[in-house]
Formats: structure tokens, C-alpha cells, sequence
């Protein structure tokens, strides 16, 4: 379980980083005048990286199968994002 774990908090500050990358891209593209990523895209960046901390740290607290279907289920989020978000 400590590598499950390990590897689900990974994700989840690869998740996070991910998100002020996408917020500091649209600051920039705001200020320089050109297009970045919109409401929409730097919304959904941001819900994913607080579920995936949320379940993280639920994750780190809870022992068995319930830790390891948390950080599936954070997995499959971000799994999602960057299907929808980057290669959709």
C-alpha cells in the first residue's frame, strides 16, 4: 500500500503543479493579449487538483482497500482531466 500511496500523491502534486501551470498561463495570455486557456479549462484544472489533494490525504489516513480505491478514484480523475483537457 505505502507504493500505491506513493505513487497516488505523485499524481496529485503532478495534478497541482499542473494547475498554476494553467493559471499562470492565463495570466500571462491575459496581460501579453494573446489567447491561453479558458474559464472552463482552468476551472476544471483546479476542482481535479483539489479532489486529488482531498483524496490524498484521505488516502494517507485510511488503511486497506478503502485507501486504495481513493487513490484509484484519484487517479481516474486525473486520467480524465488530461484526456478531456490536453488530448481531447
Amino acid at each position: 500500500m505505502k507504493l500505491v500511496r506513493g505513487v497516488s500523491g505523485a499524481v496529485a502534486a503532478g495534478l497541482v503543479v499542473l494547475a498554476c501551470v494553467v493559471v499562470g498561463a492565463a495570466l500571462i495570455g491575459a496581460r501579453r493579449g494573446f489567447p491561453g486557456p479558458g474559464a472552463e479549462s482552468i476551472g476544471w484544472h483546479i476542482v481535479i487538483a483539489a479532489v486529488a489533494v482531498a483524496a490524498q490525504l484521505y488516502s494517507d489516513r485510511k488503511r486497506g482497500t478503502a485507501s486504495l480505491a481513493v487513490a484509484a478514484l484519484m487517479v481516474g480523475a486525473a486520467t480524465l482531466l488530461l484526456w478531456t483537457q490536453w488530448w481531447g
